[in-house]
């Protein structure tokens, strides 16, 4: 299956959240209760119940307010943080570009929510798994479209593939850059390229998203440099210990030695 994309062109956002509501029915996720965050908003964050929510962001520009609405969830990452940091191999990438858990395998450790430049993954305390956006991924692989983009009214989600939608993506956001010059695609490189990709009409910073999100440094070193050698590593620290042992050995049966000669003298 090729790589897959749903386009989101925050442009033609109302701000409706059908896309929550599709989501919750379509996997049977319960109701929580919620409060009001900021002028629209009343979700602060993702929860192991509530994988998409949206976002509202009310700045005013020029003499004129400017709501600056977005759809957030998982954002099913080219280069996924969570995916390199799985302890447990739980985290797998789909041929279709969808980043999944296998909850059979999740051992609730925490590192794909704490290497997550977006923070996404959350924890169920009751059985210590992680859930997040699973994409509809069983939904896309019998060529059904993602519950949020289904039901989207508006049309600010599309569903297609990846090299189409990116072009048409493009498009849009040359028309888009006539009355908001500020507008730009946000994850089409940002970590390798992300299966749901923006057109933001301000910087991410505005929409409380990362400028240029990235694997964690530290997680790079531990996956890619320090666990590799991990064997020789332990190996070595053997070794070390073993001629620290035999060391102390010798310098014991030296230093008898050395008692045995001066008794033998001084007697």
């Amino acid at each position: 299956m090729t790589r897959k994309m749903v386009f989101v062109d925050t442009s033609k956002c109302t701000g409706c959240k059908a896309c929550d509501v599709a989501c919750k029915e379509w996997n049977e996720l319960p109701a929580e209760k919620t409060h009001l965050i900021t002028s629209y908003q009343t979700q602060k964050d993702f929860t192991p119940k509530t994988w998409t929510y949206m976002t509202f962001i009310e700045k005013y520009e020029n003499q004129k307010m400017n709501f600056l609405m977005r759809k957030a969830q998982c954002f099913h990452c080219a280069e996924a943080a969570c995916l390199k940091a799985c302890s447990s191999n739980a985290i797998s990438k789909t041929d279709s570009g969808y980043v999944v858990i296998d909850h059979d395998k999740c051992i609730g450790c925490g590192y794909c929510e704490e290497n997550c430049p977006f923070g996404v993954p959350k924890a169920d305390q009751a059985n210590k798994k992680y859930y997040k956006c699973t994409g509809c991924i069983e939904r896309v692989e019998n060529n059904l479209k993602p519950a949020c983009v289904h039901t989207c009214q508006p049309g600010a989600l599309e569903f297609g593939e990846r090299v189409v939608l990116l072009g048409q993506a493009k498009k849009r956001l040359t028309e888009v850059q006539k009355t908001n010059p500020k507008a730009q695609i946000y994850g089409e490189k940002e970590m390798g390229g992300t299966t749901f990709l923006y057109l933001l009409l301000d910087r991410p910073e505005v929409y409380g998203l990362p400028a240029n999100p990235t694997i964690p440094l530290s997680l790079t070193l531990w996956k890619d440099v320090i666990q590799p050698v991990g064997g020789i590593a332990v190996g070595g620290a053997g070794a070390a210990v073993a001629v620290g042992v035999l060391a102390n050995l010798l310098r014991g049966n030296y230093r008898s030695s050395e008692d045995d000669s001066n008794n033998h003298a001084n007697s």
